[in-house]
């Protein structure tokens, strides 16, 4: 300060003929000491500039530069903004000062706490600490830049396990309790809003009991302090701080000391007898030495002689330019050749504040000005401790109450926890998330299902029984073989044809059965491969028409067999009413009726394709939907009517005595029909996808091969291994 108003009272541009005054006092950092001084300084008279160096009275103090803690700051305000003198401090950065209700006059050249708790948010917010501690200084600057930097953090989302407060003057177990937080919590990132006296009583109870590694993000008061640099636990320390700034001359004025004018100032005295250990004027009570006069400030390596950077040290040279100014333009007018200052006119201090408001310089490249709360423009240095010489970190530590929830799991908090503390939990299943720390997750569209991480959906797998599968071609291999033994065994019964057991029970019939047969086994393949609108409607009315045709053929087969046995009594002539024509009508005639059947199921709701989505979620089923559940039941009920009545009569003829009689033989192939059809019915229902035609397929092939095995596969041995029993005289041996 001294040094600033020197230059400035040197400076001929500046409050040309008009000198500045000052006098330095010691508020100690207290309240009551700060107060006294405010009222010891509005204690003037007018404001008049007198002539010469020297004032032959003491005048009333323009501003006052100060004080550097937001507490004592606040005090000093309130009573000289009554006098409406201004207050320039370069340190107290506590927000609350900005309100120009109660603090008019007070103005700062360091900028407002607000600032530094935005910034110190968002610098913990980038190195993903959302899990933090809190320690702050029990005064207005810790408490108010505390109460920033919180509300700051919960906008960015970020918690807090503790917020913990001391101040020096508190008792040790105090701050020792404050210690302990900081030993157990589970937070390795902690936030010390904390000016730097209290910052040192803090450190030296954590060296005590060095605690686990913690990341230390700090307030501009202690992270630019090089003398916390010695605690380990502290290493990597961020922060923000003042910007560094060079002062030119600055360095030359403060080494330019000697003990002749050191002995003028208290205070310069003070320093110089502590820098060299020594006294200046023999004290009885001292136990010092005497200095010897030729003591050298040049000499010592102490945080005075070091003048490369500055942070403090600018802002009070800024603020005392700022006052300079406000009064050279309250006082002071320009003209065409120089600037005229009128010494002798009274100067209210209304206008010193007024054109304070208005100050807009740079001074050594840094800018000087006020906005509407006397806040100047916010700049910050970000600061790292690092031993190293690269000074890289190269780890960031981590500090979170819960890790981040990974794409396909969504966050929920923990019940009476900060929402920093969350549990990630898998995303429901047919939804996914597709983002790191996502709030809720999103259903896959309809033909899309989640992979198994379930951050993305992919199109669901469409399940049919294909020709691919192992199953369709077993199937498929049962179908061409079943359809092949139908045509052999018509070539056999045809090569025989005139033989009597194929004469023996009307072999028209039996040729009508094995073709019948031939497209029961072909129509099952019908069901293997994608549905399609033509294929569904085929695959269902090929089977019932084609397996009425079948058991028309056994029916018809069965009631010859009846017929045959009362024509061979006496006087009877039965055999005209069941002869060839009847027969032939009797089969045309319940095939016709299962064609009106599946002509009206056609016509009013035919099968068609569809994708079943509700069997499998993960998987689309593609089948044929049966339009009408009534239409096929009905095609089954009618061939079920038909299979039972030919089941029972082929049980009432089962006792004929003719050896070539095949009413044994197919009351066995009627058994094995209706029970396959029986085990159809739950079997069909409860099968899942893909296995419901494959149910319908077997039902198909084991109903056909047991009409074509029971029927005539005793025949065909016969006809190719016992051709002797191949004769009339056999056929009509009785039992």
């Amino acid at each position: 300060m001294v040094f600033a108003i020197e230059e400035i009272n040197s400076n001929t541009e500046l409050l040309p003929g008009i000198k500045l005054g000052y006098q330095i006092f010691d508020t100690c950092a207290s309240v009551p000491v700060a107060v006294h001084v405010m009222f010891q300084l509005a204690n003037g008279r007018d404001p008049v500039f007198y002539k010469g160096s020297n004032c032959s009275q003491s005048g009333v103090v323009m501003a006052v530069v100060g004080e550097s803690g937001s507490t004592p700051s606040i005090s000093m305000s309130r009573i000289i903004g009554s006098f409406d003198v201004p207050l320039v401090s370069h340190f107290a950065t506590c927000a609350c000062l900005s309100d120009k209700q109660q603090f008019p006059t007070f103005f700062r050249t360091i900028p407002s706490d607000q600032f530094q708790a935005d910034a110190l948010a968002k610098l913990v917010k980038h190195f993903g600490w959302t899990w933090i501690g809190a320690v702050r200084s029990d005064s207005d600057y810790g408490n108010n830049g505390m109460a920033s930097f919180l509300d700051a953090a919960q906008r960015e989302g970020i918690c807090v396990e503790y917020s913990v407060s001391f101040y020096r003057t508190d008792t040790r177990s105090k701050i020792q309790r404050v210690a302990d937080v900081i030993r157990r919590s589970t937070a390795t990132a902690i936030v010390a809003f904390v000016a730097s006296g209290d910052m040192k009583f803090l450190l030296e109870e954590l060296a005590r009991d060095p605690p686990p590694p913690r990341q230390w993000i700090g307030s501009e008061s202690w992270v630019t302090e090089p003398g916390y640099l010695g605690y380990s636990f502290c290493a990597g320390a961020i922060g923000v701080g003042i910007q560094q700034s060079v002062i030119p001359g600055l360095r030359e004025f403060l080494l330019d000391l000697s003990p002749s004018k050191v002995a003028s100032s208290s205070v310069l005295t003070e320093f110089w007898e502590d820098a060299f250990n020594c006294t200046l004027t023999k004290s009885v009570e001292s136990s010092k030495k005497l200095c010897e006069g030729n003591e050298d400030i040049k000499t010592l390596k102490i945080p005075y002689t070091e003048t490369s950077k500055f942070r403090v040290t600018n802002m009070v040279y800024k603020a005392v330019y700022a006052i300079a100014h406000a009064i050279h333009n309250a006082a002071c007018q320009k003209t065409n050749v120089t600037t005229q200052c009128k010494t002798e006119t009274s100067l209210k201090l209304e206008q010193v504040v007024a054109k304070l408001r208005e100050v807009n310089i740079s001074q050594n490249n840094y800018s000087v000005s006020f906005d509407a709360n006397g806040d100047p423009v916010a700049f910050y240095e970000l600061v790292n401790w690092q031993k190293s010489e690269s000074g890289v970190i190269e780890l960031v530590p981590v500090s979170v109450c819960s890790d981040s929830c990974p794409p396909g799991t969504l966050k929920v908090l923990q019940k009476g926890k900060p929402i920093c503390c969350y549990d990630c939990i898998p995303c429901p299943e047919g939804e996914i998330s597709n983002t790191t720390d996502s709030l809720d997750c999103v259903p896959c569209p309809t033909d899309f299902w989640p992979n198994i991480e379930r951050d993305a959906c992919f199109p669901k797998p469409v399940e049919f029984l294909s020709y691919d599968e192992v199953l369709a071609i077993i199937l498929a291999a049962f179908s061409v073989s079943g359809a092949c033994l139908a045509i052999i065994t018509a070539a056999i019964f045809f090569h025989h044809r005139t033989t009597p057991i194929v004469r023996a029970n009307n072999s028209e019939l039996s040729f009508l059965l094995l073709f019948s047969l031939t497209l029961c086994f072909l129509c099952s393949l019908t069901f293997i491969g994608a549905p399609s609108d033509w294929s569904c409607m085929l695959r269902h009315t090929a089977f019932g028409i084609t397996f009425v045709l079948c058991i028309s053929c056994v029916l018809g087969k069965t009631v010859v067999v009846l017929m045959a046995f009362k024509a061979t009594l006496p006087g009877s002539n039965v055999m005209k009413w069941f002869g060839p024509p009847q027969q032939r009508m009797t089969v045309v005639f319940f095939t016709f009726v299962q064609v009106i059947i599946c002509t009206v199921w056609l016509l009013l709701s035919p099968p068609f394709p569809m994708k079943n989505l509700s069997t499998y979620k993960e998987k689309i089923i593609l089948e044929c939907a049966l339009g009408s559940a009534v239409g096929f039941w009905a095609v089954l009920g009618y061939i079920g009517l038909l299979a039972v009545f030919c089941f029972v009569l082929a049980v009432l003829a089962r006792k004929l005595p003719d050896n070539f009689n095949e009413a044994k033989l197919i009351t066995f192939s009627m058994l094995i029909f209706c029970a396959v059809w029986l085990t159809f019915i739950p079997a069909y229902v409860s099968s899942p996808g893909k296995f419901t035609v494959a149910v319908e397929i077997f039902a198909i092939l084991a109903s056909s091969f047991g009409l074509i095995l029971c029927i005539f596969a005793p025949k065909c041995f016969i006809i190719l291994f016992q051709p002797e029993k191949n004769s009339k005289k056999y056929l009509m041996n009785k039992n």
